[in-house]
């Protein structure tokens, strides 16, 4: 296997420090965390967190360098906390093996057998992005899993045959992977979903497309645009809640909520957004968009997301605590 990290970056990452004067008001949050390594002024997207080894683990996307034509590459940074709130920057993984070599980004990540297991999307090649898996026994050094990539559907008359922002969830004895798809005009963005067997090591050839007639969420209200993708799911009970960003970077993205009892088949638990983008001049009011949904050791639940308020020069991460009644989340005062 080819080592996802080959070396440690250690770096502090703001926590506030470096918000700009139209954030530094009221609306600013306790937890807002950018990268500073490669743009001075904060950088951090598609956040996704863990409890491993008695500290948090923060994996988000980063560019990481530029290509000839000077486009971003992106790579995957990885941060560690006490409290969920300050973030230091321990790690980042660039590309590197062939499939990836245009950029790897969009972590997803679970813990199985004393294991990190990351899953992130190939970046830059249009409609053959696809899945990859890595696996780590410190959360910050990963070998990829030698099948990748390990998922991407078919070219159909609903996808273009794209996969990315993998959400990987045990759910009824079976791993669910959901994903971001373009339909075949490349156009409207919307979201799928595989499984695989309880026992498996998350190899291509594990994976089955459930999502064969259609997507199993597409953008039908206003808010939404012409996207719904990012999406991330947690068990209650005996269903699936997903929170999801609907409408692209900065149209304002927000975030929606939708709920499953097998997996497949979803509705929408509300039409309009969870979490709204940010009031005008507040850190966010370009968008509150790619959500993240996680459950501390304390059995407390945090909605993790990205925004910014200038139409993505820079980005940062926040989170909000989530109560519950039942299966109905609702945002904590």
């Amino acid at each position: 296997m080819r080592k996802l990290v080959e070396g440690v970056v250690v770096a502090l990452v703001l926590v506030g420090a470096l918000v700009k004067p139209a954030q530094a008001q009221s609306t600013k949050p306790k937890m807002m965390f950018g990268d500073i390594d490669h743009r001075p002024g904060g950088y951090a997207k598609d956040p996704h967190v863990v409890w491993f080894k008695n500290r948090y683990l923060l994996y988000y996307s980063v560019p990481v360098s530029k290509d000839s034509t000077g486009a971003d590459r992106w790579g995957i940074g990885v941060a560690e906390s006490r409290d969920l709130t300050t973030w230091q920057k321990l790690a980042e993984i660039a590309p590197a093996a062939d499939y990836e070599r245009k950029g790897l980004c969009a972590p997803g990540a679970l813990v199985r057998d004393g294991k990190v297991n990351l899953f992130y999307q190939t970046y830059g090649n249009g409609r053959n992005d696809a899945i990859c898996h890595a696996v780590s026994t410190d959360g910050v050094h990963f070998d990829r899993n030698p099948t990748n990539p390990i998922f991407k559907p078919v070219l159909s008359d609903w996808s273009c045959g794209r996969a990315i922002d993998a959400e990987v969830i045990l759910f009824k004895d079976r791993y669910f992977l959901y994903f971001a798809t373009r339909d075949p005009a490349f156009k409207i963005q919307q979201l799928g979903v595989a499984a695989a067997p309880a026992t498996t090591n998350f190899d291509r050839k594990d994976w089955t497309l459930l999502s064969t007639d259609g997507p199993i969420l597409k953008p039908e209200l206003p808010w939404e645009g012409e996207c719904i993708e990012g999406a991330s799911v947690i068990q209650r009970g005996n269903e699936l809640v997903m929170f999801y960003a609907g409408a692209y970077n900065n149209w304002p993205q927000q975030i929606g909520v939708a709920s499953s009892k097998d997996g497949l088949h979803w509705e929408r638990t509300q039409t309009e957004p969870f979490l709204h983008n940010g009031a005008p001049g507040s850190w966010n009011s370009s968008e509150s968009g790619h959500p993240h949904i996680f459950t501390a050791p304390t059995g407390k639940t945090y909605l993790f997301y990205q925004g910014n308020n200038d139409k993505g020069k820079t980005w940062f991460l926040s989170n909000q605590e989530v109560k519950w009644k039942k299966s109905n989340p609702e945002l904590s005062n």
